[in-house]
């Protein structure tokens, strides 16, 4: 999921990208990149590139949604949304110990002795422990995760030889 700066401030996720047009009345294709469906719920604002638009309808369909914008009147504008990235602010999350993907980049990574190992760039999705990709490339399973401020800091108790290429 991609977070980028908004030119006031607030920061948008990627949360989904019209994919293709559906019938001849503007009706959309859209897969989501979030598993809140309610970001395409009508009356939701979401950003692209072209501006905001907001939702008229949406439903699901095939695993992916079929929704009406409020800027696509007809096929032809729908062909012309091909592609666009939809994305919106994040939502307010309950602090129930979830780790949200926007949260986790950008933060500086410290192991237990306080050494600094640069920002964290990308989460990777792995069966066994998804893992922080850093800056130079280095990747540190989230299990060894201790201490998390969002967006700041991600405290880490890594093994010997992790972090220092000693691991082949």
């Amino acid at each position: 999921m991609d977070s980028r700066p908004d030119s006031d401030g607030p920061r948008f996720l990627e949360v989904g990208r019209i994919d293709k047009p559906h019938g001849v009345r503007g009706e959309v294709v859209v897969t989501l990149t979030t598993h809140r469906t309610e970001r395409l719920a009508p009356g939701m604002v979401l950003h692209t590139d072209r501006g905001a638009i907001t939702v008229v309808s949406s439903r699901p369909h095939q695993h992916r949604y079929l929704a009406w914008f409020d800027r696509i009147a007809d096929r032809e504008a729908a062909e012309a949304w091909r592609g666009t990235v939809l994305s919106a602010p994040p939502i307010d999350e309950v602090d129930d110990g979830t780790l949200w993907v926007h949260q986790l980049v950008g933060a500086l990574v410290f192991d237990q002795y306080g050494a600094a190992h640069g920002p964290v760039v990308a989460l990777i999705e792995n069966p066994a422990s998804d893992l922080l990709e850093l800056a130079d490339g280095q990747l540190i399973p989230l299990t060894f995760l201790t201490a998390f401020e969002p967006g700041v800091r991600i405290d880490i108790d890594a093994p010997t030889g992790l972090l220092d290429g000693d691991l082949e």
